[in-house]
């Protein structure tokens, strides 16, 4: 009789799932190591960009606070005279001047853009569609694309005695009126924010305009079944909801206005007297052609304190905005 065959054991069947095995060294990295390592991946992205601003900006920055403690005409020994230069500047007359020439500019470079370009853009957003809107926008906005020395020399033609705004003004019998624009001291400083009017306003127009465009429709329709005109919907409606573009609109017009140099170099150089002279001028003026570099500093110095606080109260009201 033969023997049965002796069965082969095999292994018992597992009866669960096999667990995956996962490396010591990443089972061992905690959710804060992740985060730590993002971190430092997002620093070293930076880390070109930050170099560069801290050779090009903060570098001169600390020069500038450091040589308006000095007398120095930028090639000889600088002498440490402390605060003195701060002081110059804020008790002689002309160098006073210059700085409420600038809070002056901003009216025409800041207020009158802002204001003017909430009303346009607000008409194009209601009236002008389409291709009209397209058309609108980009005449509006031509001025902006313009060099301001070209825009400088440009309105220097106009504004001159026998410029084509004169030549206006005696064709509709106004010759009483015409005069030379640039170089009157009662005209000289409202001619030249004037220009910066033409410049500005078609950027805050645009920009208003794509603020516009954001707003929800269902809000100006609920406002004219109630019974709401124009200046209502542009008074409760638009405005309010424009808070952030209007912060914007403000800081970059209140920052040319104070750091104005080209359009003043170019069509007035500072005159008549010191008429228009502003800030960037008259620092180009002690530190390249007067050699005072630690006056010039000062002033610059003081410039930005005064833009500091002027557009840090902007930017902190922008925060509100009710969307």
């Amino acid at each position: 009789m033969l023997e049965p065959s002796r069965a082969v054991p095999r292994p018992a069947a597992s009866t669960g799932t096999r667990r995956r095995e996962v490396p010591l060294a990443a089972s061992r990295l905690s959710p804060s190591l992740w985060v730590r390592r993002e971190v430092i991946v997002g620093w070293l992205f930076v880390l070109p960009a930050l170099l560069m601003y801290s050779i090009f900006v903060l570098q001169p920055l600390v020069l500038t606070i450091q040589y308006s403690l000095y007398r120095w005409d930028g090639i000889g020994v600088a002498k440490w005279v402390g605060y003195s230069n701060y002081i110059t500047v804020l008790t002689v007359p002309d160098l006073l001047e210059t700085i409420f020439n600038s809070l002056r500019l901003a009216v025409f470079f800041s207020l009158i853009p802002v204001s003017l370009g909430l009303v346009v853009a607000s008409v194009i957003h209601r009236v002008a569609t389409g291709a009209l809107g397209a058309t609108a926008r980009t005449v509006l906005f031509l001025p902006q694309v313009i060099p301001l020395v070209a825009a400088g020399i440009i309105w220097g033609w106009l504004l001159a005695l026998t410029g084509l705004v004169n030549e206006i003004l005696t064709a509709i019998g106004l010759h009483n009126l015409a005069r030379a624009w640039l170089g009157d001291f009662d005209t000289a400083l409202p001619a030249v924010g004037m220009i910066g009017v033409w410049v500005l306003s078609g950027f805050c127009t645009v920009l208003l305009l794509t603020g516009m465009s954001k707003i929800d429709p269902a809000l100006y329709e609920s406002a004219r079944l109630d019974g709401a005109g124009w200046f209502t919907e542009f008074k409760a409606i638009t405005v309010p909801m424009l808070r952030y573009e209007i912060a914007v609109c403000l800081t970059v017009t209140v920052i040319a206005a104070l750091a104005a140099f080209d359009i003043v170099y170019i069509s007035t150089g500072g005159g008549p007297g010191h008429a228009t002279a502003v800030p960037g001028l008259q620092i180009y003026i002690l530190a390249f052609v007067e050699r005072q570099v630690g006056l010039a500093s000062a002033l610059a110095v003081l410039l930005m304190l005064l833009v500091l606080a002027i557009v840090i109260p902007l930017q902190w009201l922008s925060r509100e905005s009710p969307r």
